[in-house]
Formats: structure tokens, sequence, C-alpha cells
């Protein structure tokens, strides 16, 4: 058992490789950290827009991911002085995921707003 995961996991630089058959995936720090920023960014801008996106934790991830993501490589606003931490801008991600989440709301509202409710209040 140990073999097998000192073949999985082999730790350099700070970072994981995952090594299985011929494919080998390496998760740096800086990657980990990553997703550790979108994750509270996505967070936040669930709490500004105040709707949850589906799948928790991992749907405010996704949120983060793709707000730096629209922020820095779609739409591009140039002026607007940026807080970089670990080379990640926070307030581009921050409005980038907030975009996304009103977005996601403004397209979903319709299917779940017209649902019955599970319970009664007497």
């Amino acid at each position: 058992m140990a073999s097998l995961v000192s073949h999985l996991l082999i730790f350099a630089d700070g970072g994981v490789s995952i090594h299985i058959g011929n494919n080998v995936w390496t998760f740096s720090s800086s990657f980990i950290i990553y997703l550790i920023i979108a994750a509270i960014v996505g967070i936040i801008a669930e709490f500004i827009v105040g709707w949850r996106l589906p799948l928790g934790i991992i749907g405010a991830v996704i949120a983060g991911v793709i707000g730096v993501w629209l922020m820095t490589q779609v739409i591009v606003i140039s002026g607007l002085g940026d807080v970089y931490l670990n080379g990640v801008p926070l307030i581009r991600a921050l409005i980038g995921a907030t975009i996304l989440i009103a977005l996601w709301h403004a397209l979903t509202y319709r299917s779940w707003h017209s649902r019955r409710r599970y319970y009664r209040r007497y």
C-alpha cells in the first residue's frame, strides 16, 4: 500500500505530481493557492448577488475561475487599479464572478420561480 501511495503522490518543488500510466498531472502550490482564491472570490460574489450557485463550494470555485478568466482574458478593463495575490487580480476576479453569478441567476430565474414549495406555512 505504501508503494502505491508513493507512486501516486511525489512531492517535488512544493507541488504534487500524480502518475497514472503514461499520464502525469502536476499541481504546484501556486495552482492550489489559485483555486483557494477562486473559492473565496466565488463565495464573496455569491453573497454580493444574493444567489447561490448549484454544487455548493465547487460551483463557487468554478465561478471564481471563470470570473478570473472573464475579466483578464475576455473583458479587459484598463485603468482599474487592482490588488494581486499570487498573480491573481482580486478585484477583477470578484467583478467577473459577480457578473457570472448574476447572469446565471437571470437565466435560470424563470425555471425555478414558478415551482411549488414543498412545504406549507400555517
